[in-house]
């Protein structure tokens, strides 16, 4: 078994596809063919179900994916932390990031800062939901992920805290108060993000045993303030995932803190903090530095 066999039935796992995963590897099909062979070989073990040129992870190629990616994130890390002793600042990071509040507002901040200070790593951003970044963390498929505490199962760095707060159309009198409870939202229309504040706003009407009126469901925050402004009804979204400067040219809407606050706290999130290479370490402490 080899590091360049085990890059491979990774790729192939998240790929599905002989010819993607030759191209990521920059090396032929048949490469990848007679690496997976042997591999399979060795194990005694069946990784894959084949259908052409597309593949799909057996059950016991599914577990055992899970131990290839530690293995090669423990390699990389090996390899950088040797790097790192003699002086170089070169290797490769992957960050998982849940949407809006972290992808448009702290990670441009922490990474303008890193790839200034380490112009030759690469950084890949996987883009998912909540739930996504813990099973990439879980997985080893990402170095360290964006996660909203509390986090049980991984090591976590805490970065800074999110308010929730509400859209308001101006042609309601909502629109003129201080602030606004749950109970004033639910007699209007309500319009609920499926990005990563959807389980906590649910839950906040839960806890008050309260339903609010669903309208509709908006994956991208821009929907949502687009429908808030031409006054189709109410919202609930972190504050972080607001483009503050693009928020101006909004002028039919208006943002109001809810009563009582409420606050989420956002961190990165790494599997093993004893695991994790000296460029990872280098990129939270930017990161909470920030």
């Amino acid at each position: 078994m080899t590091l360049v066999q085990l890059e491979v039935f990774v790729s192939l796992a998240e790929l599905k596809s002989f010819t993607l995963t030759a191209k990521q590897l920059a090396v032929s099909q048949s490469a990848i063919s007679h690496a997976l062979k042997a591999l399979e070989q060795q194990w005694r073990v069946q990784l894959f179900y084949r259908n052409n040129n597309e593949v799909e992870l057996t059950a016991i190629g599914l577990e055992l994916a899970v131990y290839a990616r530690e293995m090669l994130n423990i390699s990389r890390a090996l390899k950088q932390k040797i790097a790192d002793t003699q002086g170089f600042k070169s290797g490769k990071i992957s960050i998982g990031s849940f949407g809006a509040s972290s992808s448009n507002v702290i990670l441009p901040l922490i990474m303008e800062k890193f790839s200034a200070l380490y112009p030759d790593v690469d950084i890949l951003i996987e883009e998912g939901s909540d739930s996504q970044i813990k099973q990439w963390i879980a997985e080893r498929k990402i170095d360290v992920g964006f996660v909203v505490l509390p986090e049980e199962h991984f090591d976590y760095y805490p970065l800074i805290e999110d308010t929730f707060v509400a859209l308001i159309p101006k042609s309601i009198p909502l629109s003129k108060q201080r602030y606004v409870n749950l109970h004033e939202l639910v007699e209007y229309p309500f319009l609920m993000t499926t990005a990563g504040s959807q389980p906590y706003i649910e839950n906040l009407f839960q806890q008050k045993q309260l339903t609010p009126k669903i309208q509709g469901y908006f994956s991208q925050i821009l929907s949502i303030v687009h429908m808030v402004n031409n006054q189709v009804g109410v919202s609930i979204v972190a504050d972080l995932a607001l483009d503050h400067h693009l928020l101006q040219h909004y002028t039919e809407l208006v943002k109001l803190p809810l009563e009582p606050h409420v606050k989420r706290s956002i961190a990165l999130a790494v599997k093993n903090k004893h695991q994790i290479s000296p460029l990872i370490q280098e990129f939270i402490k930017i990161a909470q530095s920030i």
